[in-house]
């Protein structure tokens, strides 16, 4: 009885045996490499899968989450010959479980070291200004170069950052020097550039004075004119009617004419202001008389 129950445990033993080496369930975040006889056989996925007992071995659990590498510098000169030093660091992922473990053996260390060489090489084609100003071009061009060397090793490069440049004291000095002659060049630009918009504004200013003065000229001309004409046209009119009048009336007319100047003459003298006092000879009134006179004459003509 107690050797059947000990065989019964060794089955028992020896099935549970056989489904632990048969039945392997992978996470998600990884892939097995699996060998058969100490060759590679296959790549088992994530989820439930099964292998040939005693035949089937799981040979590498490899993580296919991605991976960061720690920041490393690469010491580079640039084209204008200044040596800096760039901090780098790339992140990867295995698409190819099988590559990463049969065709290098460190693949962190394969990546930081091509990365190192390319990153020197894109270094070198650029100036400090341009490095500085072009990490980000530059992190695109050593991310496509990286991925081709990497194919290989079944790695997929996701990216490549150049998160610092660092520079040596003196030729932070120089690129001091060199910001601030910049500066002053800009300042004395800005200067020069103030001054001729000042004197190009000054100019217009007396450009815009002169022709408004000149435009004033040739309205106060064209008023004087108008007003001589109108004068000139007043005094033809007034000729005219006198004209006429002598040749209706005759002499009462030129005597009329005669004595409405003197009238007006007489009134002129009287209102000016040095005039203290107005002495009218007795044949001013004769005139006033006559005049009086006349207009009833020339009136009772019209009328007529």
């Amino acid at each position: 009885m107690a050797l059947g129950n000990i065989l019964l445990l060794a089955v028992l033993a020896f099935f549970a045996v056989i489904v632990y080496r048969s039945v392997k369930v992978v996470p998600q975040s990884a892939e097995w490499v699996i060998e058969r006889f100490g060759k590679y056989s296959r790549t088992l996925p994530a989820g439930l899968n099964i292998l040939i007992p005693f035949l089937d071995n799981v040979a590498h659990k490899v993580s296919v989450l991605e991976r960061q590498l720690d920041a490393y510098d690469i010491s580079v000169i640039t084209r204008d010959n200044v040596e800096v030093s760039l901090e780098a660091t790339n992140f990867f992922r295995v698409i190819d479980a099988a590559k990463s473990v049969y065709r290098i053996a460190d693949v962190s260390k394969a990546v930081q070291t091509t990365a190192e060489s390319i990153v020197r090489s894109a270094a070198g084609k650029l100036d400090l200004d341009e490095l500085q100003s072009s990490r980000q071009q530059m992190g695109d061009e050593v991310l496509q170069n990286l991925q081709n060397a990497a194919e290989v090793w079944g790695l997929e490069i996701t990216r490549t950052e150049i998160t610092d440049v660092k520079v040596d004291n003196q030729t932070k000095e120089a690129q001091r020097q060199q910001l601030n002659a910049e500066r002053e060049k800009r300042a004395v630009i800005a200067t020069a550039e103030g001054d001729r918009r000042r004197v190009e504004l000054s100019a217009d200013a007396e450009l815009y004075d002169a022709q408004r003065r000149a435009e004033a000229v040739r309205i106060a001309a064209e008023a004087e004119a108008f007003a001589i004409e109108k004068r000139a046209q007043a005094t033809a009119e007034q000729t005219r009617i006198i004209a006429q009048a002598i040749n209706e009336n005759g002499q009462v007319a030129v005597d009329y004419d005669v004595l409405i100047k003197q009238v007006d003459a007489i009134g002129r003298l009287a209102a000016a202001d040095n005039a203290k006092t107005l002495v009218i000879p007795s044949d001013i009134t004769k005139a006033l008389g006559s005049l009086e006179l006349l207009s009833g004459v020339l009136g009772a003509q019209k009328n007529a």
